[in-house]
């Protein structure tokens, strides 16, 4: 069952990414992890510039990456409220363009491929997911394999 999700897309010029597919690709994640109640989340397509100076700044690392995740769920000092209006707030997930290309060729598969990885990954941070350990990184590829395996099944890979 695919939950109500309110997702606010933003996609940087010169960049082309059907806002439709990745409504799709963030519901299929949502429904495999089982999330069943209304959520909200933002997903900016960007360039290495912004995405290096959100790592910068949030992140102390000071270069761009693939994609950033910042979950509302998480422990913050001081705490994210949720309002009460029955909807999970999960935060915005922030994915470089360029790095998706840039790693599409790397793995010799399509940019489609590559950008649903990164939203999927995004995702799937917001929902609580760690890939720091050992553990927590085979855990993820195994969510990030099964939803790339549902979208593919959809005709969306």
């Amino acid at each position: 069952m695919i939950p109500e999700c309110e997702l606010y897309v933003k996609i940087d010029k010169p960049f082309d990414v059907d806002e439709e597919w990745l409504r799709r690709v963030v519901e299929k994640t949502l429904a495999q992890e089982g999330v069943s109640s209304p959520v909200e989340l933002g997903l900016v397509i960007t360039d290495d510039d912004m995405i290096r100076h959100l790592n910068r700044r949030y992140r102390g690392r000071d270069e761009a990456t693939d994609v950033l995740s910042f979950a509302l769920l998480e422990d913050s000092d001081p705490p994210f409220i949720n309002p009460p209006d029955g909807v999970l707030h999960l935060g915005e997930v922030i994915v470089s363009y360029p790095q998706a290309v840039i790693q599409a060729e790397e793995h010799h598969h399509s940019l489609k491929q590559e950008l649903a990885l990164l939203v999927v990954h995004g995702v799937l941070h917001l929902l609580g997911h760690d890939d720091e350990d050992a553990n927590g990184e085979l855990k993820m590829r195994a969510e990030e394999k099964q939803v790339l395996g549902e979208l593919s099944d959809a005709g969306l890979l």
